[in-house]
């Protein structure tokens, strides 16, 4: 099969499960109360957890910022200023529904270098949030 069609490698349940395993892990080391969203390659829920005590809104920021790392691939955070007026992406935030989310907390989960989804982590202060994402990102490059 030719580079051209081979299938995009993707995050499977079991992967995601991980994910999901050791961002929460991370968070209850934090004491924090969050909600976790693996999405695949292609932006699609995969797994999502809400831990006791997670605020109402963390679920869909955690969405919105996996889905924004997996089809940016790169942080959610590093989008903030190309966002900008008379930045690269100026308006996106505006265009994409309220699906891109510049808040820190989600990166892409890489196989190798290859990307294969994304996790995004709400509920807490955005630093930690970031660091339960990363963690749960970790997992799959264990």
């Amino acid at each position: 099969m030719s580079e051209a069609s081979r299938p995009e490698a993707t995050i499977v349940l079991d992967a995601a499960l991980a994910v999901v395993s050791a961002a929460r892990a991370r968070a209850a080391e934090l004491g924090l109360s969050v909600a976790i969203a693996v999405v695949d390659r292609a932006g699609a829920p995969v797994a999502t957890a809400r831990m006791d005590g997670a605020s109402l809104m963390a679920p869909e920021l955690a969405a919105a910022k996996a889905w924004t790392a997996a089809a940016f691939l790169a942080p959610s955070e590093d989008l903030t200023e190309t966002t900008k007026p008379e930045g690269e992406h100026w308006g996106f935030a505006n265009t994409l529904a309220g699906r891109l989310c510049l808040l820190p907390g989600g990166v892409p989960i890489l196989d190798g270098e290859e990307p294969i989804g994304a996790v995004g982590v709400s509920g807490g202060p955005v630093a930690e949030d970031r660091a339960c994402a990363e963690a749960g990102a970790a997992a799959v490059a264990a």
